[in-house]
């Protein structure tokens, strides 16, 4: 006849983290938490602010499409994707409106934007790539003529500005005011063919990426329309900044 033999035994008991390992934790959902705001925040205050920052939103956009995505908001940090690479070219701006290739002694002028602290920055006339330098957007108006001449720009979130940059340089754009309300403007000057033109801002307007209105030819006078992107680190918008050249008393 067999024996058998119980032992009694007790569960063991799980082990529980110790301070540091509750510190560990604490300090990590802190730090997603701060990224998703350090990412979120620029593009949440702009779209809160942008009715009373700029004199007019035109076409606006649905709440569904101006609906902060966090996938999109943070692509630009996961990596460029194909979308991301394809903004660096200003043709895909307005495929409805190419750059028009015109015979032009002058290859490139400057642009400065003192309250930005841009300082002499490239703009290539009709160019397609803007991580060389700005583009002069072709078969617009050349600074200093009538007509509308437009400059196109890369932008980021405003954490990564590096008036240096051209990938990061017209990110702070949005901070720029027109004149108006006792405010004489903020100023842009540009040096085209060896003479330096002063333009003051007059107005700055939100618009759909379909929606060609900013690259109208007026002949009244001589303007300048700065293009970048908005939201801030986002491609779901356009802003452009109007300014008007101040004429030599």
């Amino acid at each position: 006849m067999a024996l058998y033999k119980y032992i009694k035994t007790y569960p063991k008991q799980s082990r529980r983290r110790g301070p540091k390992g509750r510190l560990v934790s604490g300090v990590l959902i802190l730090a997603g938490f701060g990224l998703l705001i350090w990412a979120l925040g620029p593009i949440l205050t702009f779209q809160i602010l942008s009715e009373e920052l700029f004199s007019g939103t035109v076409s606006p956009l649905s709440r569904q499409d101006r609906a902060p995505n966090a996938s999109r908001v943070l692509a630009a940090a996961e990596g460029p994707d194909d979308s991301f690479q394809n903004y660096l070219n200003p043709n895909v701006w307005f495929p409805s409106a190419p750059q028009l290739k015109v015979a032009q002694n002058v290859k490139e002028y400057t642009l400065s934007i003192p309250k930005l602290k841009i300082v002499d920055a490239r703009v290539i006339i009709g160019g397609d790539s803007l991580e060389k330098g700005l583009i002069h957007y072709g078969g617009t108006a050349m600074p200093g003529t009538s007509g509308n001449s437009v400059v196109f720009g890369h932008s980021t979130l405003p954490q990564l500005y590096d008036p240096r940059n051209y990938r990061t340089i017209f990110s702070l754009l949005p901070s720029l005011k027109p004149a108006g309300k006792g405010y004489d403007g903020d100023l842009i000057y540009v040096t085209f063919d060896g003479l330096t033109y002063k333009y003051v801002i007059t107005e700055m307007t939100v618009t759909r990426p379909s929606d060609i209105s900013p690259l109208e030819q007026t002949y009244d006078n001589s303007y300048l329309t700065l293009i970048t992107c908005v939201p801030p680190g986002t491609y779901w918008e356009r802003l452009n900044v109007k300014a008007k050249l101040v004429p030599i008393l």
